[in-house]
């Protein structure tokens, strides 16, 4: 499918996943509104953007886990964009402890931000696919979300209740021509795991945030007729 001059709302967007999502967009001539909570990173990567690859870049500082706020940036972006057709959900945080140890307004920041702030942006982003019976929403969750692991209680519940949000949203909307797909990848060689001492491995053989651009690009690419329930992708380098 043919994404030239089509319209893209990235969270997170200032680094990592979201950044590597919105250079691959920019690259197939995607209009993009960047959503992240530091405004400086959306600052260079918009000029950056916009000068290479000649796509309209609009950019709104945002916290995702405030509601009021994603409102506010979403309606803004909209307007300024013209249509939302593409909605890519990533911005997200990690935090790992002993359940019992783990301090209670840390496991529920961690709620808030990576399901609650999917929820609150595509509950404001929604209706505009609605209006225009077409769209594409994109969440990013992870292996974490298929199967737990010690010391990521908040973190695996987040990314599970995201993928259950996803396949239920893409029964409810899919005969509104809006696609939903829930990509779920192990570690990432990103900022988020490096500071949170990660296992990493070896960073040459590791998973780059340009690889899930790579499989969030295919699956945009989809014939408007294809619906995929999830796309996972692993590190070649098992932990």
């Amino acid at each position: 499918m043919e994404l030239k001059d089509q319209t893209a709302v990235i969270t997170g967007a200032g680094k990592g996943i979201g950044r590597a999502v919105a250079e691959a967009l920019a690259a197939e001539g995607v209009h993009l509104g960047l959503i992240a909570r530091t405004a400086s990173d959306l600052e260079s990567l918009r000029e950056e953007l916009s000068s290479t690859y000649g796509v309209s870049v609009f950019v709104q500082a945002a916290d995702v886990s405030v509601r009021t706020e994603i409102e506010s940036a979403i309606a803004r972006l909209q307007e300024q964009l013209g249509a939302i057709d593409i909605l890519v959900n990533n911005a997200g945080i990690a935090s790992f402890g002993k359940l019992a140890e783990m301090d209670p307004e840390e496991w529920e920041r961690i709620i808030r931000v990576n399901l609650m702030g999917a929820y609150y942006t595509t509950h404001a982003a929604l209706p505009f696919m609605l209006e225009q019976n077409s769209g594409s929403i994109l969440n990013v969750a992870s292996t974490a979300g298929e199967r737990g692991f010690a010391t990521g209680s908040a973190y695996c519940a987040s990314k599970a209740a995201l993928i259950g949000m996803s396949e239920a949203l893409m029964q409810e909307v899919r005969k509104s021509n809006i696609r939903v797909t829930v990509l779920t990848p192990s570690t990432v060689n990103t900022e988020l795991a490096s500071s949170n001492n990660l296992p990493i491995g070896d960073e040459d053989r590791m998973m780059q945030a340009e690889d899930v651009a790579e499989l969030a690009l295919a699956t945009l690419k989809l014939p408007a007729r294809v619906f995929v329930k999830s796309a996972g992708i692993w590190t070649t380098n098992p932990q």
